[in-house]
């Protein structure tokens, strides 16, 4: 989602009790169904940052409630400024940061759900387009090392690259696969992302998506390739209206297409719409088309939760989120 610094307020981090692992309740569309949990990117202009203030890791309560429908993979944005605040090669860590993101992609793995740690930095690194793949690579290897034995962790290599300038989008995502593979983390699956906000529409036509990426290559052959869609007339999700009752579907039948004729394994790492009637039938109809063709659409993570949205147009964020009391009973027989 396109977005800039967002207002914060605080909360607290419940722990709950553990529940039965959620492998056990899906037999499912989709390999990954869930929701991007949002907090930690927040107060994106404060570096490092004051945890409760600045930003936030969301409730275990709310992964207990999810997993508890049926849902299995929550992806975490966070800033890399932050987890490493010196520079990209630096291998030292903050580590009030880093103990958060810990326990918490522990907490959700214990259930038997997948943790997605994501750069959410739109292809920057304090504020400046990354063109130093060796630096992004070495980044990578730091933080893989963290997690290279939990095979429910899942790397996400960096959220919507977009206006990149010079810089090389392809060569970013080889550099953090060789990045990840070099710590040593050869279990889990990584989620590479292209330019133009890796919008799925614009995949094959505009941001040239389909060429930059589709040599991309991984020793572990477990390359997934995530794509967003949002229903609004940009795409960009910033409107509760969406275009038509078909127009989820539509925006991703050529992103379909490339998957299928190269071979390729896709998710939406980011979809969502309002609350309203047509959305809903949009919602449906895209679900509905990605599940008919799951062969090459691994799943889809809704945008989004987190417990500082306040009213937001799409919040996921129980009990009381607009889209977690109307729209998720509608999507959970479609998942």
């Amino acid at each position: 989602m396109h977005f800039g610094n967002v207002l914060l307020a605080a909360s607290t981090i419940v722990l709950a009790v553990a529940a039965p692992s959620v492998e056990k309740k899906r037999a499912n569309k989709f390999k990954w169904f869930g929701v991007n949990e949002s907090g930690a990117e927040f107060g994106n202009t404060a570096i490092p940052g004051q945890l409760n203030k600045d930003y936030i890791w969301p409730p275990s309560s709310t992964i207990d409630t999810l997993v508890g429908k049926g849902l299995n993979a929550f992806r975490i944005p966070i800033m890399m400024e932050r987890l490493i605040p010196t520079s990209m090669t630096s291998t030292s860590l903050n580590a009030t940061y880093q103990s958060g993101l810990t326990t918490y992609v522990n907490y959700i793995t214990s259930k038997g759900a997948y943790a997605i740690i994501d750069p959410h930095n739109f292809g920057r690194y304090y504020s400046k387009v990354i063109s130093d793949y060796a630096g992004f690579k070495a980044w990578w290897t730091t933080v893989a090392k963290l997690y290279k034995d939990n095979d429910k962790v899942i790397f996400d290599c960096n959220n919507e690259p977009h206006d990149m300038g010079s810089a090389d989008t392809g060569k970013l995502m080889q550099a953090c696969i060789d990045g990840i593979r070099a710590a040593g983390a050869t279990s889990q699956y990584i989620f590479v992302e292209g330019t133009s906000y890796s919008g799925a529409w614009t995949w094959t036509t505009s941001s040239g998506n389909d060429k930059m990426l589709v040599g991309l290559t991984d020793p572990q052959d477990k390359i997934i390739y995530e794509m967003h869609q949002y229903l609004d007339t940009d795409g960009s999700g910033t409107s509760a209206t969406c275009v038509s009752s078909t127009i989820g579907s539509e925006r991703v039948k050529a992103a379909t297409a490339w998957l299928k004729a190269n071979g390729k394994k896709g998710i939406l790492g980011e979809f969502a719409g309002g609350d309203n009637a047509q959305c809903k039938s949009a919602i449906t109809d895209l679900l509905t088309y990605m599940g008919s063709n799951n062969d090459v659409w691994m799943g889809a993570l809704w945008w989004g939760g987190g417990p500082w949205w306040g009213n937001y147009i799409y919040a996921m964020e129980p009990p009381s989120g607009s889209c977690y009391t109307s729209i998720l009973p509608l999507m959970l027989p479609l998942m």
